[in-house]
């Protein structure tokens, strides 16, 4: 199987770890052969070793590509070091769902085939998702320190409040009942809930 006409380096590249991502999500990755990669993209098998060495490496290079991506926009958007920690928050939760929002296969790949990756590749993987936890959990400590938050613990928060986030990419439909603006709200009011009442400090 020829290339595809008009295609070079960089977009054979590309339409490399789209078809990968693709072809992970929906079988997963013990079940995908570089064979059908190949196939989806349109070149020999043997070609696709001009792009990776091997299947491990390109599951590690979806994963570590979607970290950079995400850590990159938070970092772009993110609030200023003085501002309100209920404004910090908030934007956080905004920018977490639309972020996530189209990018179903990713991150299901982010989380599921977490246990393909080989232990170097799990470090480095691990260590990215580690520091978003952590610009989260920043926000949460400044809202405890300064009153305005209630946790009793600001990393376990942080856990739930991601997960509960990300797992609006996995239903979320244009046509469903709620449009993105309502359902943004509804998870503000549920994120304000648990920071400010739902981890009291003072309950036993």
């Amino acid at each position: 199987m020829a290339r595809k006409t008009g295609s070079n380096g960089k977009k054979t590249a590309r339409e490399l770890r789209i078809a990968a991502t693709r072809l992970f999500a929906k079988y997963g990755y013990a079940a995908v052969s570089m064979r059908q990669i190949a196939s989806e993209v349109g070149v020999q098998a043997g070609a696709l070793y001009l792009y990776t060495p091997d299947k491990q490496t390109l599951l590690y290079q979806i994963m570590d590509r979607h970290m950079d991506d995400l850590l990159e926009a938070w970092r772009a958007q993110a609030p200023s070091a003085d501002g309100d920690p209920i404004m910090k928050i908030e934007q956080f939760v905004r920018f977490h769902i639309r972020f996530h929002l189209n990018r179903g296969d990713e991150i299901f790949i982010a989380y599921m085939e977490l246990r393909n990756l080989s232990e170097d590749n799990f470090k480095l993987i691990e260590r990215k998702r580690r520091e978003y936890e952590r610009l989260l959990g920043v926000i949460l400590e400044e809202g405890n320190i300064s009153g305005r938050f209630a946790l009793c613990d600001t990393k376990l928060s942080s856990y739930a409040i991601i997960a509960m986030l990300t797992g609006v990419s996995t239903w979320y439909k244009g046509d469903g009942r709620l449009d993105l603006a309502k359902i943004e709200e509804i998870y503000l009011c549920m994120v304000r809930g648990l920071v400010l009442n739902g981890g009291s400090k003072t309950q036993s």
